[in-house]
């Protein structure tokens, strides 16, 4: 039986995110680091003297070895690593959360300023009058802030359900608010062993965009690989002639 539905992974499948993280993760320890100094004022040793990026990056670390059930959840992992950092730094509990609010804000906001592959608001604009269309990602990034949202039926942040990929509940969940079977979604991702295996697993087809190119491999039933999100049509195309035949 043909598609009629498709699911996709976000980071580095829809648009290249190394250089995204690269500038956010820096950068929004520094605006918290310039705005709690000068909170504290002249006086108080800065944040970055006494807790580095590093320290703060070790902080995250921890907290997803003490709670692991949330290790997934980037979100609250980050913003808990600000304030128990702050706390440590000698802020009170109530101020320590109102910057770690502020500053998990910002890095919210340099995260969202990605840049989408040209190929990919055409295809989904092609592709909604066709298929329901999901998002599946282990990552935060809201696409309502990159005004993608009306393209998409569900969408599954599996980190905040507990339940990063490859775990096959994000996946079964978003065939079901999907109202279809694995064996007639197709899953689109990066990674190999969260994305394609875990797909491939359930009974769903699968595509690894191999963004790395680590070349190619023994493909398991059902699994495609390219390369770029925009070599998507002719895969679909070729899997909706297939199952007419």
């Amino acid at each position: 039986m043909p598609l009629d539905a498709i699911t996709f992974d976000l980071d580095d499948t829809l648009w290249h995110n190394g250089p995204v993280m690269a500038h956010a993760e820096p950068a929004h320890y520094q605006w918290l680091a310039e705005r709690v100094d000068a909170h504290r004022g002249p006086a108080a040793t800065p944040l970055v003297e006494a807790f580095p990026l590093e320290a703060y990056q070790s902080v995250r670390a921890s907290l997803m070895q003490r709670f692991p059930l949330s290790r997934g959840d980037h979100s609250w992992i980050r913003e808990r690593a600000m304030r128990e950092l702050l706390i440590e730094h000698g802020l009170s509990p109530d101020e320590a959360a109102q910057w770690a609010a502020a500053g998990f804000e910002h890095f919210m906001t340099l995260r969202h300023e990605v840049a989408l592959y040209p190929e990919v608001v055409p295809m989904f604009d092609a592709w909604a009058r066709r298929y329901r269309l999901g998002i599946i990602t282990n990552g935060n990034v809201d696409v309502r802030r990159l005004s993608l949202d009306h393209h998409f039926d569900v969408i599954i942040l599996a980190g905040e359900m507990h339940a990063s990929k490859p775990d096959p509940r994000p996946f079964l969940s978003a065939v079901a608010q999907l109202g279809t079977q694995p064996y007639r979604t197709l899953h689109v991702g990066d990674n190999w062993e969260e994305d394609v295996l875990a797909a491939q697993r359930l009974g769903m087809h699968a595509v690894w965009i191999d963004a790395k190119n680590e070349g190619e491999r023994e493909l398991p039933p059902r699994v495609h690989r390219v390369t770029h999100v925009r070599e998507l049509p002719d895969i679909v195309a070729q899997l909706d002639d297939e199952a007419r035949q």
